[in-house]
């Protein structure tokens, strides 16, 4: 089996991934060859049906889409509200992104892999899948199932081609053996969460950023994890007992077949989710060469 990393910033780090996925077909050597992209993720600024991370992606939908069909990458939008009801199902800006990003029907060529959605208000999917009837859609990982049963029946739903479970369920290993095949080529893991493993309030940070992104003015929401105020750092998410490195998707996930793993980072600069590309995807003896490729642009804020 192959992995298959769903990475972060769709219009948040465009100018990345303009620069990452050249360098990414030309020079296949530099790159695992047991692994692949299976999409990039993200919403842009000011995205009311946006959720999970407050956007902050400026770059012109249609320039993204074209970059994403030029490499045969399905897109997907992050509509992970939790908070929508019908008043929000007209936003033009986001019906806007639906219509440009909704490609099946029009681009025979889109249609090995197509553009999915991340969503977590049933209000909204049934609006898309009405109107928008050719995107596949991705259970969220801000409906934060930790109950083993729960996250089971979201995986039974027909409407979700990926489930996205909390990230303290990625090492049940004896519940994750016991699923079918079918269920199994449904999950899709959360592998470097930095969230503190016992927090109980992820629920209510979620909720805070589907606040914001629907332009109402709440109280800012403020971790007490030990340690929050450090922000994030890849070098403590690899010590959260629920971190999924690559040692582990080679020799526990894939021969348990699983092959879905997400990278998370929209909120993080590009100089991190290139850290990211550089442990998930590149060799270590190639690690140097794609840097370099990367840093030598000058065009690119990485710090």
């Amino acid at each position: 089996m192959k992995a298959y990393y769903h990475l972060p910033g769709l219009f948040e780090f465009y100018e990345l991934y303009k620069e990452f996925l050249p360098l990414y077909r030309k020079h296949r050597e530099y790159f695992y060859d047991w692994c692949d992209i299976g999409s990039i993720y993200g919403a842009p600024a000011d995205c009311v049906w946006g959720g999970g991370r407050v956007g902050f992606g400026e770059h012109d939908p249609k320039e993204v889409l074209k970059l994403m069909q030029e490499y045969g990458i399905s897109a997907r939008l992050t509509f992970s509200n939790s908070l929508l009801t019908k008043e929000h199902l007209s936003d033009k800006k986001c019906n806007e992104l639906c219509r440009i990003f909704d490609i099946g029907r029009d681009n025979e060529r889109s249609r090995s892999f197509g553009n999915g959605i991340i969503i977590y208000s049933d209000i909204l999917l049934d609006y898309i899948k009405e109107n928008y009837p050719d995107y596949y859609f991705v259970s969220s990982t801000t409906k934060v199932l930790t109950d083993f049963c729960k996250f089971e029946n979201e995986l039974n739903r027909e409407d979700f081609r990926y489930v996205v479970p909390d990230f303290r369920l990625n090492k049940s290993f004896d519940k994750l053996k016991a699923l079918s095949q079918h269920q199994k080529d449904k999950v899709e893991f959360l592998c470097n969460e930095c969230c503190w493993f016992g927090c109980t309030d992820r629920k209510n940070c979620y909720e805070t950023v589907s606040r914001k992104n629907l332009g109402e003015d709440c109280p800012e929401h403020y971790c007490t994890a030990p340690d929050a105020g450090q922000g994030y750092l890849f070098s403590k998410a690899m010590e959260n007992p629920g971190f999924i490195g690559v040692d582990d998707i080679k020799n526990t996930y894939l021969p348990m077949g699983f092959s879905n793993f997400k990278i998370e980072g929209r909120g993080l600069g590009s100089a991190m989710i290139l850290e990211f590309l550089l442990y998930y995807m590149t060799k270590p003896q190639y690690q140097i060469h794609v840097r370099e490729h990367i840093y030598l642009d000058n065009m690119l804020d990485l710090f």
